[in-house]
């Protein structure tokens, strides 16, 4: 396909759109992983694949991006929207796959909490997405997004400290300090799509 003078927006919108969708589907699959705690090794493929295929749409988007001239959006908010949404992904697929590597026999309560937050986020970005073409309630959403990441701080804090009170095993305390600062992490990489969404919001004005 050749350079394009002129914008398609209905491309970048809808690719938005994809990946959101992917992002969604993975928080939820993730938090089903935690609360079913079964079936691992097919629910860690699932994941796997949603994230493969969620690199794949942010390389369309990045490929579009760089043979369209005008863009419906500022260039560095495309990107910056598209790399935060693949982070997720990225961050979502990586909590999964170590309760495997790791051999994590059961789950717990803060762990099933911190992904109920994550896929909570996760619902928020992609009703916020697919209002990206209109502006309709934005903020709405990001004020939304960034209460649940400040929720999983705490809920994350709390949760290291217990690690910490002398009643768990060392090999528990090192998995889980680990399991428990991803999570916290992927909640921020939700919180990094709300400020990316957020600019766009802005810079509209």
């Amino acid at each position: 396909m050749g350079f394009s003078l002129f914008p398609r927006e209905e491309d970048f919108f809808v690719l938005f759109k994809k990946q959101a969708a992917l992002v969604r589907q993975g928080s939820d699959a993730l938090h089903a992983l935690v609360s079913a705690y079964d079936r691992l090794d097919e629910r860690t493929r699932e994941l796997k694949e949603l994230e493969h295929e969620g690199d794949l749409v942010a390389h369309e988007i990045f490929e579009r991006l760089n043979r369209t001239f005008i863009t419906p959006l500022e260039r560095e908010d495309i990107h910056a929207l598209a790399s935060g949404l693949d982070d997720v992904l990225d961050a979502v697929e990586a909590i999964g796959s170590r309760f495997v590597l790791f051999n994590i026999p059961a789950s717990t309560e803060s762990a099933v909490k911190l992904t109920a937050i994550i896929a909570a986020s996760g619902r928020q970005i992609e009703k916020a997405v697919e209002h990206l073409r209109d502006f309709k309630g934005l903020m709405g959403f990001t004020i939304e997004i960034n209460r649940l990441e400040n929720e999983a701080d705490t809920l994350s804090r709390e949760a290291v400290a217990d690690l910490f009170s002398g009643r768990h095993d060392l090999l528990d305390v090192m998995r889980w300090k680990e399991l428990y600062g991803r999570l916290e992490g992927a909640a921020d990489r939700c919180e990094d799509v709300a400020n990316a969404i957020e600019s766009i919001v802005l810079k509209s004005r």
